[in-house]
């Protein structure tokens, strides 16, 4: 094993002969444990290491993949059009601005596309909005810059903070130690329909969009 990275939401293992592309999908977890220890239920698959202990992946909704190459990986269908990092410095309120124009498209499927930004999904595009004031139904070419400032910077402080506190757990999905994640308690809108908004007490409103829900508040998010 000679490089373990990153790319949008896939992790990279590089090894001697190639690469590894994996994903986590919406409950995986990856675990190094020694070869002892017996598989539990939803355990897919082993690496084997030298030092006698294993890579173990673990997925209860079977949403996860592995694929192999033996070429550049970041030249792999999957990974060759992805779009900037959201906490890069790529990605700021210029390229933002410059790649919604004549962009009719509502502007929270916008920042959810991964040939635009990557990482950005639905619970955080919905946040991300909310911090910006930006309604999700406003349409990409129509946000100003200075809308497109405010929200490249609450996307970057939404998933900062939510990395910090190890994500958001709705379900049933823990890191590989079995802790959930704790951004669900600083969530304004997401799966808060009905309630009292957090900042003006207007109740959260919630439609589909894109076949997921939206949620937003209709006084502060105009």
């Amino acid at each position: 094993m000679r490089r373990v990275e990153r790319r949008a939401k896939y992790i990279l293992i590089t090894l001697d002969a190639g690469t590894l592309i994996l994903h986590l999908g919406m409950s995986g977890s990856l675990r190094m444990l020694s070869a002892a220890v017996p598989p539990r239920a939803h355990d897919h698959w082993d690496i084997l290491l030298d030092t006698g202990q294993v890579l173990r992946f673990h997925d209860p909704r079977r949403f996860g993949s592995v694929l192999w190459t033996e070429s550049d990986p970041h030249a792999h269908p999957l990974l060759a059009k992805l779009a900037p990092e959201p906490l890069s410095a790529e990605f700021d309120a210029e390229y933002l601005y410059r790649a919604t124009r004549k962009r009719a498209v509502a502007i929270k499927q916008f920042i959810m596309n991964s040939q635009v930004v990557v990482g950005v999904g639905n619970i955080y595009a919905s946040e991300a909005l909310f911090r910006a004031r930006i309604s999700p139904r406003r349409a990409a070419r129509r946000i100003s810059r200075a809308q497109a400032q405010a929200l490249a910077q609450a996307i970057k402080e939404v998933l900062a903070e939510a990395i910090k506190i190890g994500g958001t757990t709705l379900r049933d999905y823990v890191n590989a130690e079995g802790t959930p994640g704790y951004f669900r308690q600083k969530l304004f809108v997401y799966e808060r329909a009905k309630q009292p908004c957090r900042v003006c007490k207007t109740p959260i409103k919630q439609f589909v969009q894109g076949q997921r829900s939206t949620y937003w508040c209709a006084n502060c998010q105009r």
